[in-house]
């Protein structure tokens, strides 16, 4: 399982790497759901998502000689831009398969950052086969999205930057797809506050991970129909569920339309540009406030990678 020291040293090595994001806050927020909450905005990280943690840590635990054979890495999007801009930073190359229907922006992002990508079709292929058999045929390391420990350990420094931040911390609401980031900040939030409530949050059409979590095995589903390109994942992974069954008390859930309004609260009040799935943690906040009402809460931004037209055709609700 993944350990505690695993994050420390995540962080040492992307310390004056990776941007410390900031925490934002909103006193109208606050009084509309009646608790104090703090909002780690990864969507101002490098390359524009919490992945670049988890991306950078995972390269930088190869060996010299590992990385001079490159890396394979297969994604959506987010993770895929972390990878190739985590293999510049350190002089190798970068293979990524990507779904044919990846966003316009992270597909041209990935390439920009030097990486070689393959399309594969997310309806009929199997995009962890197809990188296995790239890694393979190019002796090259492959760095998967959310089921790798460098990965999660990179993605836990979220919740250690957050608390050593704001401190004490009743709460934290943290966005799932495969559960990278989820298992590391688990990890990260009870080491530090022993005391603390873990939710992930899912689109409601996509909530394998709630239902995993509630009947204590992985639950496989079909590619979820939803905006929330980064989280269309079809099941958690199995090293991030093995820490998730341990520590995280429940998944919510926020259907498409509540994390569109979501983003346009982050972007009227916030004065910042969430895509659906960096959206998402805030949306199942505000759609389950009670549950929260009087307390201190966490919540992670996970992302901001959206085109232009894309974004205003959500907030606008012409999707």
């Amino acid at each position: 399982m993944l350990t505690f020291g695993e994050i420390e040293l995540a962080a040492r090595r992307l310390h004056g790497v990776a941007h410390r994001t900031p925490v934002l806050t909103s006193r109208t927020l606050d009084d509309l759901l009646g608790a104090r909450v703090y909002l780690k905005a990864e969507n101002l990280q490098r390359m524009g998502a919490f992945k670049f943690r988890g991306g950078y840590n995972a390269v930088s635990a190869l060996t010299a000689a590992e990385r001079a054979a490159g890396v394979v890495a297969f994604s959506s999007g987010n993770h895929a831009q972390a990878v190739a801009l985590a293999a510049q930073l350190h002089g190798c190359p970068a293979t990524i398969v990507m779904p044919r229907d990846t966003p316009a922006s992270k597909l041209a992002a990935t390439r920009g950052y030097g990486a070689e990508v393959v399309l594969y079709d997310r309806l009929s292929e199997d995009r962890a086969a197809i990188a296995e058999q790239l890694a393979t045929s190019r002796g090259s390391a492959l760095i998967p999205p959310f089921d790798h420990l460098p990965v999660m350990a990179g993605q836990g420094t979220v919740a250690l930057e957050l608390i050593e931040d704001v401190g004490t911390l009743d709460a934290m609401i943290v966005c799932a797809g495969g559960g990278g980031l989820l298992s590391g900040c688990a990890v990260a939030a009870k080491h530090r506050l022993p005391a603390i409530e873990l939710y992930g949050a899912e689109p409601e059409r996509g909530n394998d991970l709630q239902q995993s979590l509630r009947t204590g095995r992985i639950v496989s589903i079909e590619v979820p129909d939803t905006i929330c390109d980064g989280q269309q994942t079809q099941a958690v992974g199995v090293l991030p569920f093995e820490v998730i069954r341990a520590t995280v008390t429940d998944v919510l859930t926020a259907t498409d339309d509540e994390v569109v309004a979501a983003m346009r609260f982050a972007f009227e009040r916030l004065k910042t540009v969430l895509e659906p799935s960096g959206a998402c943690a805030l949306a199942a906040l505000m759609v389950h406030a009670d549950r929260f009402a009087g307390q201190r809460v966490g919540v992670t931004l996970s992302g901001g990678n959206i085109d232009l037209d894309r974004f205003f055709s959500l907030v606008s609700g012409r999707h």
